[in-house]
């Protein structure tokens, strides 16, 4: 246990950056489960919507740091290429 003053805000600040981290890795793969789920019904409108929905929140993610930029690019590049093969066939 911390005794410092110093140590004790510290510990405090780490565990609410862990909480709001938590829940933000959470509705990313939340996010992305749904638009895995709208591909496999098929329908190209709703598909490209939570496309959108999904991609924004993966930038979001990355640009406060819980996620690295290069793993949000891969993520979107993987769910952009599903997109992409619905639509050609």
């Amino acid at each position: 246990m911390a005794n410092h003053r110093s140590a004790i805000k510290r510990m405090i600040q780490g565990e609410k950056r862990r909480a709001r981290n938590r829940h933000v890795k959470s509705t990313v793969k939340t996010h992305i489960k749904s638009y895995l789920k709208t591909v496999e019904e098929k329908n190209p409108e709703t598909v490209k919507e939570t496309l959108k929905r999904t991609i924004i929140t993966i930038d979001k993610a990355a640009s406060k740091g819980v996620i690295h930029k290069r793993n949000a690019s891969r993520k979107i590049s993987r769910l952009t290429r599903k997109y992409n093969a619905l639509s050609a066939s």
